[in-house]
């Protein structure tokens, strides 16, 4: 099998090569077979924290790591056999057979064991990774460098630059927003979305530094980068979501294998503190928002109260634990596919019933509070994303209920007579034009009411958090599938 190394990788010498470290307990096991081979065959020892390890072979300082991070040396030993340039064989750790077969030399370390592992290599050391991608890499980054001056405070300069929702901010170095691009396989450069409001390209790169900002790591990116694909789509309309008076901002649903890869969580507290995951990968696509779409609170974010779901909303549902399929399903999305869905919502904001044992009870429970969403006597103008709780769930799954059956009842029971919604009706003004006090009236648009599972396990809870302005004259939800 041949192996290209990488373009900008230094070349090694033909025949045999071996990367080794001193302080490898491998690498001195096998140091004599070294010896023989450097003594019987063309070798190269490249070592990566003593120059003069192993004795009698020629040795190449390697310290600097910079042959082995270009040759993708992930272990040590590792042996190669290389030919015009090229990496043709490789055996890894000590196995005398795998030796024997590469190098053509009968009777290696007869005195050793037939197998043992080898360790890590330093330049796969996490300490180093970041250091290691800002010398060899060659930088890809195209963002403009801020320089600091000596005595400067970073996490004041980026508060004084306006780039903070108001918490203090990662530094996004140079081998920080580098380490971050490791979490994806998408070029740097490569442009995500338009955002809003302001229009402005917005490439990986752009995010990755974001990303870094608020405080996520590497693996959250492609979380990161489906959000903003999705908050920056005509249909969730972001523009809209700023410029109103109303308290909304986007929400983020997680739902997939990636929940549980990356750390999120679906359960206890999962609209609070405490998660990494979460809250970074909320305050991210708000930063990305911010710091490249312009959007900014007293500038075109003119929201009368806001609230705190504007720093950071994102959450996973808990699907392992659901009697139901999926928020991502009602989208389209198949089993097991990574997505985000993004709502536009204000806080959550509780339903409490300890009392209800059967699902007709719960149903009207349930309902009785939806009616009160954002006014008892506003229908169909706002959506609602209603965060079902574990116990309450459970009283639906024991008596059967799907969560079609679930919405469908919830409906219907939200059918309210216009003689309550109109104009002055019960002594308030706000309400429904009086010609429609005839009629009968749903609360919400048919798919506005939409159920996720989530939540501790104990409690007798369930979640209502209100949208904005529904349909094409406001925002609808967005589903996009995350990709690495």
């Amino acid at each position: 099998m041949s192996v290209e190394p990488s373009a900008t990788a230094p070349s090694l010498p033909s025949g045999l090569v071996a990367f080794v470290k001193r302080e490898c307990p491998t690498c001195t096991l096998v140091a004599p077979v070294l010896a023989r081979l450097a003594r019987e065959a063309e070798l190269t020892v490249f070592s990566q924290d003593d120059p003069s390890f192993p004795p009698g072979t020629r040795i190449v300082d390697d310290e600097s790591l910079e042959y082995s991070w270009h040759h993708g040396i992930e272990t040590v030993p590792t042996l190669l056999r290389i030919r015009d340039g090229r990496i043709v064989g490789r055996a890894v750790g000590w196995h005398r057979g795998d030796w024997e077969a590469l190098t053509g030399v009968g009777g290696l370390g007869p005195e050793l064991p037939e197998w043992r592992p080898g360790c890590g290599s330093l330049s796969v050391d996490p300490d180093r990774q970041a250091e290691l991608l800002v010398r060899f890499s060659g930088s890809r980054l195209h963002a403009r460098r801020v320089e600091l001056a000596e005595l400067e405070d970073e996490h004041e300069a980026m508060f004084a630059r306006g780039w903070s929702d108001g918490l203090p901010l990662v530094a996004p170095t140079e081998d920080r927003v580098l380490r971050m691009l490791e979490g994806t396989t998408r070029r740097p450069d490569s442009v995500v979305a338009v955002v809003p409001p302001d229009l402005i390209e917005c490439s990986v790169e752009k995010v990755a530094i974001n990303a870094v900002m608020a405080g996520c790591k590497p693996e959250y990116l492609p979380v990161v980068l489906a959000a903003v694909e999705a908050a920056c789509t005509d249909q969730f309309n972001m523009h809209g979501v700023l410029a109103t008076t109303m308290p909304v901002g986007p929400v983020i649903v997680v739902n997939g294998p990636i929940r549980r890869a990356i750390g999120m969580n679906p359960g206890m507290n999962v609209f609070g503190q405490g998660n990494r995951a979460n809250l970074t990968i909320g305050r991210a696509l708000q930063l990305v928002v911010r710091n490249v779409g312009g959007g900014r609170p007293g500038e075109v974010d003119r929201a009368t109260h806001g609230n705190p779901g504007k720093i950071a909303f994102c959450f996973a549902e808990d699907e392992e634990g659901s009697p139901w399929t999926p928020l991502s399903a009602d989208f389209g999305a198949a089993p097991g596919t990574n997505t985000v869905v993004l709502f536009t919502g204000e806080g959550p904001r509780a339903i409490v019933d300890q009392l209800s044992r059967d699902p007709e009870s719960l149903s009207r429970s349930l309902s009785a509070s939806l009616r009160t969403l954002h006014h008892a006597k506003l229908v169909m103008a706002f959506d609602c994303l209603l965060a079902i709780g574990p116990e309450h769930a459970r009283v639906f799954r024991q008596a059967g209920w799907s969560k079609e059956k679930v919405v469908a009842r919830l409906h219907e029971l939200l059918q309210i007579s216009g003689s309550e919604l109109v104009r002055g009706a019960g002594g308030i003004a706000e309400g429904i034009p009086a010609h429609l006090a005839g009629s009968t009236l749903p609360k919400f648009r048919p798919g506005g009411l939409r159920l996720v599972h989530c939540g501790g396990a104990a409690g007798q809870f369930s979640m209502m958090i209100g949208g904005w302005v529904s349909g094409a004259s406001g925002s609808e939800p967005v589903m996009k599938e995350i990709r690495p």
